[in-house]
């Protein structure tokens, strides 16, 4: 199928939420002035007429520019740049004052202010400096974001499979990609659910705004509130500062929701709030933000019957159950197998530098017949420990775990009848494989070169299997 990279045009500065403003002055006039120019040039202004009031404010709500006067009658603007950077240490302020001096410029600066102000100072640039520092600080974090972005394997081709099952899913997420529709992923562990979120959001139309994770099921309760709803300075014991969720942070983007079935029922409830209004609080927070984000829902649990058994909320199942996703278990795609252990072996080889390039025919045919209950992720970690281990240029069954080992290739070849009174099945089998030893040794005339060639083994496995009979 295609794996054409889809990509929307960037978001430009109109689309984002428009800049808070703080404006600290005791004098009418200046902040109303401030006001009308500042709200001309879109941005959200709040005004404030003292520094006390202002420190009130900041405690509330999060601002990203504080604009203030220095001299003021109860707290000055230098203390309220000082307490501003206690509560977010990333905000920016501008500093103005009819009473400029060399110290307040140099206390303003080492405490964090980007610029400072004179009055009376000039319109056209003033709005020059707020609107180059509202882009730097939106330009800093989207970089944090892009950042954190790019290190997500996020091309469709990552999702490796050939088999019809996998095709469906393939074609699922083609489907539905570029909708806002809330997606439940199912499936076992380690069935590649995370991969199929990231495959989702960056072919969406928001594929240009951040996409996060929550694992609903790694954390208590109050701090799985705190990472997705954020939280205000003072909510609890150590919330020293202001800080978004994981909520704010996915704005306009995806948030995936691993392990949903683990949420406890306070938690459903708030996230059912979150999904009907597009709306949310911070913990301890007043100011109700918005939540415009795609959310992408994953568990390996039966939710229908935790919803019948009451553990989970119905209303919840329905909001995230709107297109269904069910990812098959490797035991049920087995010609993915090879394709899967080749990938896992390039990628390892080249990480430990080693010059293997195949998996032997034995050694995958013990793959091909593994149950595989830990799936892709139990793959992949036996491949990575058989890399590690191998000395040959082909992986051989010495270097698998020997929960591995221990099954052996089925064949299709005639079996004998069961006897009635049974048998001991593993030394009948120990019985054939010496034989078939010892038949191919005779036949390449004890030249073991040969005789492993005859059974399709490589020279090692094959000596491997000499000494272990004890064949001569």
């Amino acid at each position: 199928m295609s794996t054409t990279d889809i990509r929307e045009p960037a978001a430009t500065s109109a689309e984002r939420r428009p800049a808070r403003i703080l404006v600290v002055d005791d004098e009418r006039s200046m902040r109303e002035l401030l006001a009308i120019v500042l709200r001309r040039e879109g941005y959200d202004v709040r005004l404030a007429e003292n520094g006390r009031t202002a420190i009130d404010m900041l405690e509330r709500e999060p601002v990203d520019l504080l604009i203030s006067d220095i001299q003021m009658p109860d707290v000055s603007g230098v203390d309220v740049l000082r307490a501003a950077k206690k509560i977010d240490q990333d905000i920016l302020g501008i500093m103005i004052t009819a009473f400029a001096s060399t110290e307040t410029a140099v206390e303003a600066m080492r405490l964090g202010a980007c610029d400072y102000l004179s009055k009376p100072f000039d319109v056209d640039l003033l709005k020059m400096k707020v609107r180059e520092k509202v882009e730097n600080r939106q330009l800093r974090q989207e970089n944090v974001l892009l950042k954190r972005t790019l290190g997500i394997a996020h091309q469709f081709s990552n999702i490796i499979g050939r088999s019809e099952a996998m095709l469906a899913v393939f074609k699922m997420i083609e489907t539905v990609a570029r909708t806002n529709s809330t997606i439940l992923l199912t499936g076992e562990s380690g069935t590649g659910k995370g991969l199929v979120a990231q495959a989702v959001h960056f072919h969406s139309l928001r594929r240009d705004k951040p996409m996060v994770s929550l694992n609903c099921g790694a954390m208590p309760e109050t701090l799985l509130e705190s990472e997705m709803f954020g939280h205000m300075r003072g909510a609890f014991t150590g919330a020293d500062a202001n800080k978004k969720g994981l909520l704010e942070v996915a704005e306009k983007g995806t948030i995936f929701l691993d392990e949903i079935g683990e949420m406890s029922a306070a938690m459903q409830v708030k996230l059912l709030r979150v999904l009907q209004e597009r709306r949310f609080r911070r913990v301890g927070g007043l100011e109700e933000l918005q939540a415009d984000i795609r959310v992408v829902a994953a568990t390996n649990q039966n939710l229908t019957k935790a919803v019948a058994e009451g553990r989970f909320r119905e209303d919840l199942y329905y909001r995230i159950n709107v297109i269904p996703i069910a990812l098959p278990a490797l035991r049920e795609r087995r010609e993915d197998i090879p394709i899967l252990a080749e990938h896992f072996l390039a990628k390892y080889a080249e990480q430990m530098g080693k010059p293997i390039h195949g998996i032997a025919k034995i050694a995958m045919d013990l793959l091909l017949q593994h149950e595989w209950p830990g799936n892709i992720r139990e793959l992949e970690n036996v491949i990575e420990r058989a890399v590690a281990l191998e000395a040959t240029p082909a992986i051989l069954p010495e270097s698998l775990p020997t929960s591995i080992r221990g099954v052996e290739p089925r064949f299709d070849a005639p079996v004998d009848s069961l006897p009635d009174s049974g048998f001991d099945l593993e030394a009948h089998v120990k019985q054939i494989e010496r034989g078939f030893i010892a038949q191919a040794l005779q036949r390449a005339g004890g030249v073991q070169v040969r005789a492993a060639e005859l059974l399709g083994m490589s020279f090692r496995s094959f000596r491997y299997y000499v000494k272990k009979y004890n064949v001569r």
